[in-house]
């Protein structure tokens, strides 16, 4: 009974100290007085947070990957709305098969679609670089984003719109001051990892750039001769913001409860 009471504690809080091994580390090594490579600890210095953009192009990689992912995450987030209510609201023929087919993006490995579109890419002669990155990541974002977004509008109560049509308002007023507000926590959530999925990714983006290069080339390429210092520094940086995003949603969340309570 007591190894019981102590086995699932124990194994979370293993699992969770794994999990934060490589994040604890790159945020230490971002401090490294680095030579050629970041390997090995040489001394405590603050030069690599105060510039940044010290190594060659890691910033420019940076601005690559932001830039891809904002785009890809506004054109996937917009689309995957659009047939998320489609989806839910109207019944039509092959709607199953429309179901397999939004699925199939998650379930395919990311080796298998990054090859096959570069095969469409190249059998249309178009050249690989940014923009088909941008196509590429929507590709399988948009997937992310209607599985989010669809559940939430699932969860929508209809007889609201409906006591909206019964106070006068048209249907594009009843959607915009009704049924949008209550998606759009679900879009934002969708749109967030839309945007994770899309900065994060190399294996499509490796298959699809051609000589472009974003933040996760950028490290794959440094690995061979040393990853630079800076690279912590901007790694540690994209994961603090995460934190605070995570925090203030979470405060939000909170003081709307409270409020709620009250009333």
């Amino acid at each position: 009974m007591k190894l019981g009471r102590w086995f699932v504690p124990v194994v979370g809080g293993l699992a969770f100290v794994y999990l934060l091994v490589p994040i604890v580390y790159i945020f230490v090594f971002s401090f490294n007085d680095a030579g050629r490579t970041n390997l090995e600890w040489r001394g405590f210095t603050w030069d690599n947070w105060a510039n940044p953009c010290g190594a060659p192009a890691v910033c420019e990689s940076l601005a690559n990957s932001l830039q891809v992912g904002i785009v890809a995450t506004l054109i996937a987030t917009a689309l995957g709305t659009c047939i998320a209510l489609g989806l839910v609201r109207y019944k039509f023929r092959f709607r199953k098969l429309t179901d397999v087919l939004i699925i199939l993006p998650l379930a395919t490995p990311e080796v298998v679609l990054g090859a096959s579109l570069l095969a469409q890419f190249l059998n249309l002669g178009w050249e690989l670089g940014y923009w088909t990155i941008v196509i590429a990541h929507t590709v399988f974002c948009m997937s992310f984003v209607i599985v989010t977004v669809r559940a939430r509008v699932s969860s929508l109560d209809p007889r609201l719109e409906e006591a909206a049509a019964d106070l006068y308002a048209s249907p594009r007023l009843a959607f915009w001051k009704v049924t949008f507000p209550l998606l759009l926590p679900g879009i934002v959530a969708a749109a967030l990892l839309s945007f994770a999925m899309s900065f994060d990714d190399f294996i499509i983006t490796n298959f699809n750039s051609g000589n472009f290069q974003t933040f996760p080339k950028f490290i794959y390429v440094s690995a061979t001769r040393g990853i630079p210092a800076q690279a912590n520094v901007i790694g540690s940086a994209m994961f603090i913001i995460a934190l605070l995003v995570v925090i203030i949603g979470q405060i939000i969340s909170y003081r709307k409860k409270k409020q709620l309570e009250k009333i």
